[in-house]
């Protein structure tokens, strides 16, 4: 059938920073420092594909008895060690929360949540980045622990874990950060933000809400002509805006500059699923990457169009998902329709006609703005510094084509999208 490109970042391998070793035969150590190196080796190992590694360390340090003091602070001397070079390679709470959910059980989950909730208590609140505060509220992660006994004992007893369970889950959650590769640093680390720095320029949160509040209705619907008129009053809403905000900041002293935030996306189907999201981007005047190893798009923008292609995204892979089961149940094609080919194919194609039904879009906005003349260079110079900002972070990178295995699967996927009640469609 044909390929379509989409970025991609390239891979970089996790960076250890340190060289720790431990040998099983050797005594099981009582010094903080020496307990943190013990479950940072182990982590190392498990890390490495040792399955037994976590609670072969467990067992050594806790004798089967219960936490000792010492193996308590050890433990939390070796998560904020991680969770620290963590942070630093460019993660953030929610890229590690994604990373944790998909990789460890929710145990390790809890575990890492109340990691990143210790990491954040020395800093002063006005010194978090704004998008930290946010994830961090949205995880909850809050220091519930009282401050005078160690993190690991209270934990264990509020998950009903034993001393060696609790030890293991530790090892197994060191052993995810451990391999978590450097990312791009895209907002600044706590305790380096800026207490005078501009705010984000965020959509009004009027508008958001009667957006969202007409995309939930047009997912929900199963009349097309009301969920037809609910998008288009969305994407009226949207498009108006952002080109109003482009024209404000034009003429502002100090315009927004470029940000940059993270889209993770579940299986299956996440190459698909990313060519949608980089279709949204685009559209929205955005860059999109792809890291196909954990799943996510790193989107560069200013702020409000983030905000939209987030919001715009969630909304049409709710409706493709929608959409491709119910092409599934199709009588005269129901073996086909339910296979992965179809499936992949689908959404490929579903993806490649909201593109091309996104630019039409676009065009036609900018045609029947009040002052198209003054609108198109300011466009223009407004995507250029996307493009730096981009190239700044993505310095090199490389296309990817993505196969379309199923040519059942492309047509429907394609009638599906002219389906699609689009947040970002206007009509006149």
């Amino acid at each position: 059938m044909g390929k379509q490109n989409r970025r991609k970042r390239t891979g970089r391998r996790p960076e250890t920073g340190a060289s720790w070793s431990t040998r099983p035969e050797s005594a099981a150590p009582v010094d903080p420092e020496q307990i943190a190196n013990a479950l940072m080796a182990a982590a190392m190992e498990t890390a490495q594909g040792a399955s037994v590694a976590a609670e072969r360390c467990a067992t050594a340090l806790t004798g089967n008895g219960p936490l000792s003091a010492p193996l308590e602070h050890g433990a939390d001397l070796a998560s904020q060690h991680i969770i620290t070079r963590v942070f630093q390679n460019g993660w953030l709470p929610e890229d590690v929360h994604q990373a944790a959910r998909r990789h460890v059980d929710e145990y390790a989950v809890a575990l890492l949540t109340d990691v990143m909730a210790a990491y954040l208590r020395p800093f002063a609140g006005a010194s978090i980045d704004e998008t930290w505060r946010t994830q961090v509220d949205a995880l909850e992660a809050v220091v519930w622990w009282s401050s005078a006994a160690p993190h690991l004992g209270q934990w264990a007893a509020k998950q009903l874990l034993t001393p060696a369970e609790a030890v293991t889950t530790v090892v197994q959650a060191l052993a995810l950060l451990i391999r978590l590769p450097r990312l791009e640093l895209i907002r600044p680390l706590p305790g380096t933000a800026s207490p005078a720095a501009a705010a984000h320029h965020h959509v009004d949160e009027k508008i958001l809400s009667r957006v969202r509040g007409l995309l939930a209705k047009a997912e929900s619907t199963t009349f097309p002509d009301e969920a037809e008129a609910l998008s288009a009053k969305a994407q009226e809403l949207m498009t108006k805006y952002a080109v109003d905000r482009v024209l404000i900041d034009a003429g502002a002293s100090m315009p927004d500059l470029p940000g940059a935030a993270r889209i993770w996306l579940d299986t299956p189907y996440v190459d698909a699923k990313a060519l949608l999201v980089d279709v949204v981007a685009t559209a929205n005047r955005c860059r999109a990457i792809f890291s196909s190893a954990w799943g996510f798009m790193t989107i560069v923008g200013d702020d409000g169009d983030l905000e939209i292609v987030e919001l715009l995204t969630t909304s049409l892979l709710v409706q493709a998902t929608r959409a491709m089961i119910a092409s599934g149940n199709h009588t005269e094609r129901s073996a086909d329709a339910r296979s992965r080919s179809y499936r992949k194919s689908f959404l490929i194609a579903y993806a490649t006609r909201i593109g091309e039904r996104l630019a039409a879009a676009t065009e036609a906005t900018i045609a029947q703005s009040a002052d198209p003349e003054r609108l198109l260079p300011v466009l223009a110079s407004h995507q250029l510094k996307v493009d730096k900002a981009f190239d700044t972070l993505f310095p090199t990178v490389r296309n990817r084509g993505v196969s379309i295995p199923n040519a059942n699967g492309w047509d429907d996927g394609r009638a599906a999208a002219d389906n699609a009640e689009l947040g970002a469609r206007g009509r006149q």
